[in-house]
Formats: structure tokens, C-alpha cells, sequence
């Protein structure tokens, strides 16, 4: 019933096998990728005719996480897996990047790759195997694919690069970098850094392309016996003389465009000049013919690119006249905005991002479920992209796959230099708006973001900056371009997005769009982007040069403290009645974690200091020497009970109150009276023995006091001993410490 195939290879700490044949028969590419105990199954589909009135490829990547791969059902009310997460969204990002520029040119089939995980061993991260059962799917299925491509993670552990880490390694490695592409060269990069210098960031990418070899061969050794037949593309038809035509009507209209140096009015002027194209070759705009006009289009765009990126090649000049290494003029500002936590304007030439940093308590943290388990996340990125910011009317929603991307490339940035929990105890929310765009929006909310924390007091060590940097190349001549604008990247070879401080690289992010670059072209373009970057933090430091000393008056106070594990429940009480009842008296948010951490936030910082007295004062111990202040609680013949602290108390003989006699314990201390005493003696039992000998007292125990030692102490009262003395009630017993009956539970 099943012709299955199976290949295996031995690959990092485990075995890697590929298996086709025995699920998704009917798909066009159906692969089941295990690697240790972590299983992901990949499907490829494709129509097999063309998308009409389209001017791109339709590819779709899904990657999605099934609970059950972690033998957990789903949290909340809808227990079935919903909406894509953050990490479904991201790893679909991460396959569908390099895959997509190796569809043979022409393509427009709708295309589906879904990438299903079946099963997780906490362990091995799956978003690896599923890129690579991902390209042994494409491989199989016919597609028109100039692959196979592979991918792998790269860890940086003790000075040595390691291959596909485990998640402990991920916790104990300077670098989580992922890396896809062919056999002949990279296609995607995708990393953050702890501050690693250029060479090692370079050795990282090479390593782990040389880790994608084996996986390549293996993929092309199962497509060799269980491949589809190759999908016949249909001919492409001659445009040669249509292209000519156009070219000698409408380049000159084009590069004069191109010499225009603000994007509005550029746009408008290639606008212009493509609409006259379309007049002319497909008739007049209320009723041109589609067919003709889809080719006029095409052609015009492609003229575009060959005016943009033969200027570029040839003088070294670009649109705006700067030179391939210069970065576009930068503002820097920081307390834009007055009654947030932190805010900083970003502009680097028509690029611009308001970011705003709001700090918050424990109860702020993001709550994530996940098949491998529930966690909370205490820092939060957000970049948005309002169709305003490039003079457009759009669609406002909920965030798109891009707009996750670019928030998550944008943390990766700043997320190794974020002080620990301990030292700040914040929730931080960073959030970018990108009022303007020109290119790269994602490297100016890195920017933005080190600005809006540091002015926020986020106690970062140092700042980060961000630097986009494109390519373009013909044959063996190319131009690396640093701080590229919109129409660079849309028709350049390369978007290689760098971000770190003075001291190191902490996020790297390439995408080609050509087949593959070179080594060489890699290492000059991170050799000028170091210096681009450099320069952006010069002018970063204009505005602000280091994190504030103290959060802002509108930010919530906050303090953290230990107590032992053993007194969380004291804190909490019964049913939580404690705890709720020290928020209510002092307005504030108190959270606890399973060590003993407590966090106390409020926007009162008197409710702080109040309340952590009162959560210290519940689980502080006695210590012999020291000196309480307490009430006194009961008053039998023998001394007094005073309460030392919230959950403690000791007995205060009446032969311990002062140097002279004692008569009676009324004579000195009454019950209501705060006394200030000091512990002399604990034993194993816990019982607690105070004096007041030789402690200052206040009020009327102190006068009490005096009166006493004046007259020399005082004489026993019989009469009055009997009146004091508890009567025993041969029904109910006798009376302990002259407190009322004592209750027993059942």
C-alpha cells in the first residue's frame, strides 16, 4: 500500500531523517522530517496553471505548532488551536525567505508550502527541521524550484561555533543564528549576538552553510527516487522589440526621475512617465487593453531597475547623490512626547520613528503558551507601519506578518543588553510608530528604541544602532551600498541588515535575492556597515549619550526583594487573604514567584515603601540582642505577651520589666500598650523570652516606669491578685493566658 523512502544522516548531536511516501500521498511534496524526538511534517502544493492579472508569485508559508506535539492541550476557553503565534508568524517569515527567489523567473502558479509540527522533545528547536522538510517538499514536487536549500542553527558556546544547540545550549550560547541556502551559496540569515565582533559573526554564517552541504546532497538523493516529474514551464514570450521600443521612449524619463531627490515627488514623476507608456502602447486608461498593458508594465519596471542599478554600477552615484558608503542625514531627539515613561524621534534622511517606551509590574508580563509549555515574557517590541508614513491610503488592522517581523528583528537588537530581571524588575513595552518611510524603518526603531529606553532609565549598558546595507551586481561587478532607501531594496540584489553597539554586532539579518553572494562580498559589507554604524551612534549621542540614573515620575515605583521559599505562604495566606488585603491597603501590586522574589510596584512610592515593610515585618524572624517594638497582647499574673512582629510573639516576664519589684503587671504595662523590648533567649521550641531591663520606653509606660523605680517597686496585692486572677470554670475548663477560652479545631 505504501512505497515509502527514508533517508538518514547523522547531523550535529543527532540523527536527521527524511521520510516520504506514508503520509499526504496526494499532496505534490509530502515530507516527514524527524531529528532526536522532534517530527515536522512539510507539504508542497501547487495549480498548474498561472495566476492571471497578477505581477508577482503567489507564495504562501504556513508554519504552525500543534499542542499536542507537546502533550499539552491549548489554555483559555477555546481549546483548539487558534490564530498563528508570534513564533508561527516569524518561523513562516524565516522559510518563506529563502525559498521564494528560487522559483524560476516567470512563475505565477499559486504556490503553498505548510509546515506542520507533530512533535516536540523540548530539545531540539523544530523551526530548523521544519525549513529543512520544507525544502525536501519543494524538491519532490515537481515545482519549478532551483533548489534543494537547507538550513541550520548556529550557537556560539565557549568560544566554538556548535551546531543546531539544544534549548539548554541556546540559554549558554553568545549567538542564535539561523542560516539557509544552496548548495552554491547563503540565501538568509537570521541572528542575534551578544556584541560578537564581524569575523566571528562571518565565521558563524560559513559554518553553517557548510552544515547545510550534507542536508542538501541527502534532500537530492531522495528527490532522485521519489521525485514528481518537473513541472514545463510554458514559453515566455518574446518582448524584445516592445522593450526596445520602450526603452528608447522612456529611459531618459526614467533616470531624469531617478536625479529627483525627495520620494514623493519621484514617485510622481516614474508615475507619470509609466502612465504615458501605457497611453501610448495599450490605449487609453478607460479602456486599454489589459494584456499589452500587464506587459508595459512589466517592461517598465524592469527599465526602472536597469536605469537605478546601471547608474549605481557605473558612477558610484546614487539617487540622492550620495556616495555607496555615506549614511543619509540623521536627527536624534529624545522626551518628545511629555507624560510617557520614555520617547525619542528617530529621522535618518525620510525615514522616521517616533518610539515610546512604557515600563510596568509583574502583572504587565505577556503570558505565552506554547506546546513546549507556558512561559511569561517581561520585554515586548512592537513596530507598526501606518499607511501615512509613505503617503498612502491603506488597510489599519491587526499587525501583518511584515510588522511582526521588523518588531522581532528590532528586539533581537536590544534584547542582549537588557539588564536582568533582578536589577530591574520592569515589564518594559517598547512600541515604534514609523511616521515616515524611505527604507529601512526596521534598523530606525532599533535606533529609536535604545534612545526611548535610556531615556526611560532602562539601565542599558550601552547604546544600539542599526544600519541597512544593499547590493547591486551584474556578472563579477557589484556596489555595496550602506544605508539603503526604498527603491535600493526593492531593486538591489541584497537587504543585509546589521545592528550593535561600539562593541559588537547584536542582530544580523540578510536576505538575497539573487541566487547567492559571495564570502567576499559578506565581509565587505559588514566591514561597511561597522563603519556606518559608528557614525549613526555619533549622531545618537547627540541626543543622549547614556540611560538616566532614575526611571520617570509618571513610571511606577518598584522594588524587589528575596524572602525564603518557605514564608510564601504566609505572604499569601489563606485563600490568598493576605495578599489581597495588602493590596488593598496600600494600592499596590504585589507578585511572588516560585524562588521568593517579591515585586512590589505602584505609582505611589510611599504605597511601595509601605507595603514592603508590611510583607517584611509578616516574614522576619527574631534574633537574640535585637530590640521590637510591639503591643502588648495579654497580661497573665506572671508578665506580659507583646507582639515583636506581624506573626510573633514573645513573653515578657514581669521579673524582666524593670531593675526594682514588680507587683502587679498592671503596674507598668497594660494590654493595648506598645512596649519596646529585647529578645534574650530562644529555644528550640521557638518560644521567645523578652526584658525591658535597660530599654527606653515612650508614653505611658515610660512614666509608669518612672513612677516604679521612684518609689522603689511596688508590693504583691493579694486582694487585688484574686480579682485579677482567672477563675476555673469546672464546665469549661480552665483559661489560658488570661486571653478567653481556647478553642480546639475539630
Amino acid at each position: 500500500m505504501f512505497t515509502i523512502h527514508k533517508k538518514e544522516l547523522k547531523w550535529g548531536n543527532e540523527t536527521l531523517t527524511l521520510e516520504t511516501g506514508h503520509m499526504s500521498r496526494q499532496a505534490d511534496g509530502s515530507v516527514v522530517a524527524t531529528y532526536g524526538g522532534t517530527v515536522v511534517h512539510a507539504s508542497a502544493c501547487y495549480a498548474r496553471e498561472p495566476k492571471a492579472g497578477i505581477d508577482f508569485f503567489p507564495l504562501t508559508v504556513n508554519y504552525q505548532e500543534k499542542f499536542y506535539a507537546g502533550g499539552r492541550i491549548p489554555g483559555g476557553f477555546f481549546k483548539r488551536e487558534g490564530r498563528p503565534t508570534e513564533k508561527e508568524t516569524l518561523v513562516s517569515r524565516l522559510i518563506d525567505r529563502p525559498i521564494r527567489p528560487l522559483f524560476a523567473k516567470g512563475f505565477k502558479n499559486e504556490t503553498q508550502v505548510i509546515i506542520t509540527v507533530l512533535s516536540t522533545d523540548g530539545v531540539n528547536d523544530p523551526d530548523v527541521v521544519g525549513m529543512v522538510a520544507a525544502g525536501a517538499a519543494l524538491s519532490l514536487s515537481g515545482a519549478p524550484f532551483l533548489g534543494p536549500i537547507a538550513g541550520a542553527r548556529v550557537g556560539y558556546v565557549d568560544g566554538e561555533y556548535v551546531l543546531n544547540p539544544s534549548f539548554a545550549q541556546q540559554d549558554e550560547s553568545d549567538l542564535d543564528l539561523m542560516v539557509a541556502g544552496t548548495d552554491e551559496g547563503v540565501l538568509m540569515v537570521e541572528s542575534e549576538a551578544d556584541e560578537l565582533s564581524e569575523d566571528v559573526m562571518l565565521g558563524a554564517v560559513v559554518f553553517g552553510h557548510e552544515a547545510c552541504k550534507p542536508v542538501i546532497k541527502m534532500i537530492q538523493e531522495l528527490a532522485d527516487v521519489a521525485g514528481k516529474p518537473a513541472y514545463e514551464m510554458p514559453e515566455m514570450e518574446d518582448l524584445s522589440d516592445l522593450e526596445e521600443t520602450l526603452s528608447k521612449e522612456f529611459s531618459k524619463g526614467i533616470v531624469s526621475a531617478y536625479k529627483i531627490k525627495d520620494k514623493q515627488e519621484r514617485v510622481k514623476a516614474l508615475s507619470e512617465v509609466k502612465q504615458e507608456a501605457l497611453d501610448k502602447h495599450a490605449g487609453a486608461e478607460d479602456e486599454h487593453d489589459e494584456a499589452v498593458a500587464e506587459k508595459v508594465s512589466k517592461i517598465m519596471k524592469s527599465l526602472q531597475a536597469d536605469a537605478l542599478r546601471g547608474d549605481v554600477l557605473k558612477s558610484k552615484k546614487r539617487i540622492d547623490g550620495r556616495k555607496p558608503t555615506d549614511v543619509r542625514p540623521i536627527v536624534a531627539e529624545v522626551d518628545i512626547l511629555p507624560r510617557s515613561h520614555g520617547s525619542a524621534l528617530f529621522t535618518r534622511g525620510e525615514t522616521q520613528a517616533l518610539v515610546v517606551t512604557t515600563l510596568g509590574g509583574g502583572r504587565d508580563e505577556q503570558i505565552i503558551d506554547a506546546p513546549e509549555g507556558e512561559y511569561k515574557d517581561a520585554f515586548m517590541l512592537h513596530y507598526n507601519f501606518p499607511p501615512y508614513c509613505v503617503g498612502e491610503v491603506g488597510r489599519m488592522g491587526s499587525p501583518g506578518r511584515r510588522e511582526i517581523g521588523h518588531g522581532r528583528l528590532a528586539r533581537r537588537s536590544l534584547e542582549r543588553l537588557l539588564p536582568s530581571t533582578e536589577s530591574f524588575p520592569y515589564t518594559i513595552r517598547v512600541v515604534s510608530e514609523i511616521m515616515e518611510s524611505n527604507g529601512s524603518s526596521s534598523m530606525a526603531s532599533v535606533c529609536g528604541s535604545s534612545m526611548a529606553m535610556m531615556a526611560a532609565g532602562v539601565p542599558l549598558p550601552r547604546p544600539v544602532a542599526g544600519i541597512a546595507m544593499g547590493l547591486v551586481k551584474e556578472n563579477d561587478d557589484y556596489v555595496v551600498l550602506s544605508d539603503i532607501m526604498g527603491d535600493e531594496d526593492h531593486l538591489g540584489d541584497m537587504d543585509f541588515k546589521v545592528a550593535g553597539s561600539e562593541k559588537g554586532i547584536t542582530a544580523l539579518q540578510m536576505d538575497i535575492k539573487i541566487t547567492s553572494i559571495t564570502k567576499q562580498i559578506m565581509e565587505e559589507a559588514l566591514k561597511q556597515a561597522n563603519g556606518g554604524r559608528m557614525h549613526i551612534l555619533g549622531e545618537m549621542a547627540k541626543a543622549i549619550t547614556e540611560s538616566r540614573n532614575q526611571v520617570s515620575d509618571y513610571a511606577p515605583a518598584m522594588e524587589t526583594f528575596p524572602i525564603d521559599k518557605e514564608e510564601i505562604r504566609t505572604v499569601i495566606g489563606p485563600g490568598g487573604k493576605m495578599i489581597r488585603q495588602l493590596q488593598e491597603d496600600t494600592g499596590c501590586d504585589i507578585n511572588i514567584d516560585d524562588d521568593g522574589n517579591v515585586t512590589v510596584s505602584s505609582v505611589s512610592r510611599a504605597g511601595v515603601r509601605a507595603c514592603v515593610e508590611q510583607i517584611k515585618g509578616l516574614v522576619a524572624k527574631p534574633e537574640v540582642g535585637e530590640t521590637y517594638t510591639g503591643p502588648v497582647t495579654g497580661t497573665p499574673d506572671f508578665g506580659a505577651f507583646v507582639k515583636i512582629l506581624p506573626n510573633c510573639e514573645g513573653l515578657l516576664h514581669i521579673s524582666e520589666i524593670a531593675e526594682v519589684r514588680v507587683g502587679h503587671i498592671n503596674d507598668v504595662v497594660e494590654e493595648g500598650d506598645e512596649v519596646t523590648v529585647k529578645v534574650v533567649e530562644m529555644d528550640d521550641r521557638g518560644k521567645i523570652r523578652l526584658s525591658m531591663k535597660g530599654v527606653e520606653q515612650e508614653g505611658d509606660v515610660a512614666t509608669r516606669l518612672e513612677e516604679l523605680i521612684a518609689n522603689g517597686g511596688s508590693e504583691s496585692n493579694v486582694e487585688d491578685m484574686e480579682d485579677r486572677r482567672p477563675r476555673r470554670d469546672d464546665n469549661k475548663g480552665g483559661r489560658g493566658r488570661g486571653r478567653g477560652p481556647r478553642r480546639r479545631s475539630a
